[in-house]
C-alpha cells in the first residue's frame, strides 16, 4: 500500500472511530508499527493529527475568539441551550461557564424562575439583566479575554465560597479516553475549579467538539453528571460516551 493510501486510511479512521492505535493499523494495512508511527509523526507535524501514546487522536481546530463565536452554529447552540436549561429546577444556585453555548442556556432560563446563577464571565452576567427573580453572583478576577472569564488566584477563592447545584461547563473538546479538555491550562484550572465545588456538572457540546482533544485537560468523563448533544447524532458514535459512564442526553 502506498504512503497515501495508508494516510488516508488512518485519516478515515479517526474520523469514524475518533481514535488511531498504531497496533491496529499496523495489523489492518500489513505493515510495520514502526512504519505507522512514522506516518502518524508526519500527519502531527502536519498538523493533521494529534499523537498519544500508542497511536493518534483528531485534532481540535483552533478556536476563534469569544466574538467571532457568536454567530457559529446558532441553533445547534439554541438547541443545546434549551435542553440544558431545562434540567434546572427553581431555588437552584447554578453556575454558568463562558462561552456562547452557555449563553444561550442563559437565555433559555425563565425570567419569572427563582435562582442563583454564579458566573466568572461578565458577558453572561449580562444576561440577567431583565430577570427579576435571578440573583447574579459574578465572579471576578483576572480578565481572559479570548474566553470573556476571570481566572487566576482571586476567582479561585471566591469560588470556595459557593457550593452550585449544577455547573454547566464549557469545553472544547471532549473524547471518550481522554475526558474533557480546553485550550488554555490557567482556564482549564478554573473549570477544573468550578466543577469539584458543583454537585452535578453537565457538559453541553457542539458536534465538532465530540472526538476531539485540545491540549490542556480539565476532567475525565467520570467526573461529570452528563453531556448534552445535538439530536439525531450517529449511536455508535456516542456509545464510547455512555461506556465511559457519562449520560448522554439529546438536545
Amino acid at each position: 500500500m502506498l504512503t497515501d493510501q495508508r494516510r488516508a486510511h488512518i485519516l478515515e479512521t479517526l474520523r469514524l472511530t475518533g481514535r488511531a492505535l498504531a497496533s491496529e493499523l499496523a495489523r489492518e494495512l500489513s505493515v510495520s508499527e514502526d512504519t505507522i508511527r512514522r506516518d502518524l509523526r508526519d500527519m502531527a507535524m502536519a498538523g493533521l493529527l494529534r499523537r498519544v501514546h500508542g497511536g493518534a487522536l483528531p485534532v481540535s481546530p483552533d478556536l476563534p475568539d469569544f466574538s467571532a463565536r457568536q454567530s457559529v452554529s446558532t441553533e445547534e447552540k439554541a438547541s443545546l441551550g434549551a435542553r440544558a436549561a431545562a434540567l434546572v429546577k427553581p431555588g437552584q444556585m447554578i453556575f454558568l461557564d463562558g462561552g456562547t453555548t452557555t449563553a444561550e442556556i442563559a437565555r433559555r432560563l425563565p425570567k419569572d424562575m427563582p435562582l442563583t446563577v454564579a458566573t466568572h464571565s461578565p458577558t453572561i452576567a449580562a444576561e440577567f439583566e431583565h430577570h427579576r427573580q435571578i440573583e447574579v453572583i459574578l465572579i471576578g478576577g483576572r480578565l481572559y479575554k479570548h474566553s470573556m472569564v476571570a481566572v487566576g488566584a482571586a476567582a479561585m477563592a471566591a469560588i470556595d465560597e459557593i457550593r452550585p447545584d449544577i455547573f454547566f461547563l464549557g469545553v472544547t473538546a471532549v473524547h471518550p479516553s481522554h475526558g474533557l479538555s480546553t485550550g488554555d491550562f490557567e482556564e482549564a484550572a478554573i473549570k477544573r475549579h468550578i466543577l469539584m465545588a458543583s454537585a452535578e456538572t453537565y457538559v453541553p457540546v457542539t458536534e465538532e467538539k465530540i472526538g476531539a482533544l485540545s491540549p490542556c485537560l480539565i476532567a475525565p468523563l467520570s467526573k461529570i453528571a452528563g453531556l448534552i448533544v445535538p439530536a439525531g447524532m450517529d449511536s455508535e458514535r456516542l456509545a464510547p460516551y455512555r461506556e465511559a459512564g457519562a449520560e448522554v442526553i439529546e438536545g
